[in-house]
């Protein structure tokens, strides 16, 4: 019917309802694929063991014995970035607020990565909504070449039925483009809590395996001062 009334509105709810759905499914393996990284632990579990400028290279070769490039994941790119400044610098003071800050950036990573889909649940009602005043456009122009041309009322009857149809099936536009958007926005706001749990989680990670095993040695000490 949307064909025959040169309606195309619908087709495009459809396509930014499908790719909605696809990106989301895709972040969601991502995250999925992402959170094994939390099983992992870099750090060596004796309890003696004391990060500092002369064991940081012990634990970024286990990183990478862990995963060939630690860039594609968030905790272990937090991880390396910190220990890299800590194996340059030693200042293990910095090696926090580091972290601190990558934890910052991810966050913001995080939210720009749904910037599309916002976008998306703000156009498919709009475009809804583009849907039924089109519908209801052509319906009204109906309507007047019936009563332009019909000669009884059994006739307007008859057109009427068509008109009638059209109004439907413009308001259906406009409801199925409300429960895309509503669909979509569920969705977006399950995951991005999950993701923000896993970036929580992240932060946890470090600030136990890695800041609180933390020590400045004695020389470190000298050289700060």
């Amino acid at each position: 019917m949307f064909l025959v009334r040169g309606m195309y509105v619908p087709y495009c709810i459809v396509f930014l309802t499908a790719w909605s759905f696809v990106v989301l499914f895709v972040k969601w393996r991502k995250l999925a694929f992402q959170r094994k990284s939390l099983r992992h632990l870099v750090i060596p579990q004796e309890s003696d063991f004391v990060l500092s400028s002369t064991t940081v290279e012990e634990v970024i070769n286990n990183v990478y014995a862990t995963v060939d490039d630690p860039k594609y994941f968030t905790l272990y790119n937090r991880i390396t970035v910190a220990l890299s400044n800590l194996r340059n610098l030693g200042r293990v003071t910095d090696v926090d607020d580091i972290l601190r800050s990558q934890a910052e950036h991810d966050e913001s990573v995080m939210e720009t990565s749904y910037a599309l889909l916002r976008s998306f649940v703000w156009a498919i009602p709009v475009l809804g909504f583009i849907g039924t005043v089109l519908g209801l456009s052509q319906a009204i122009g109906g309507f007047g070449s019936v009563l332009e041309t019909a000669d009884d009322i059994s006739q307007i009857k008859d057109s009427l039925q068509d008109v009638t149809g059209g109004l439907a099936t413009a308001f259906e536009t406009t409801l199925q483009a409300l429960v895309a958007a509503l669909l979509i926005q569920l969705t977006l706001a399950f995951l991005k809590k999950s993701e923000e749990e896993f970036l929580d989680e992240c932060q946890a990670y470090c600030a136990k395996h890695i800041v609180n095993r933390l020590r400045i040695m004695p020389f470190e000490q000298t050289v700060e001062e």
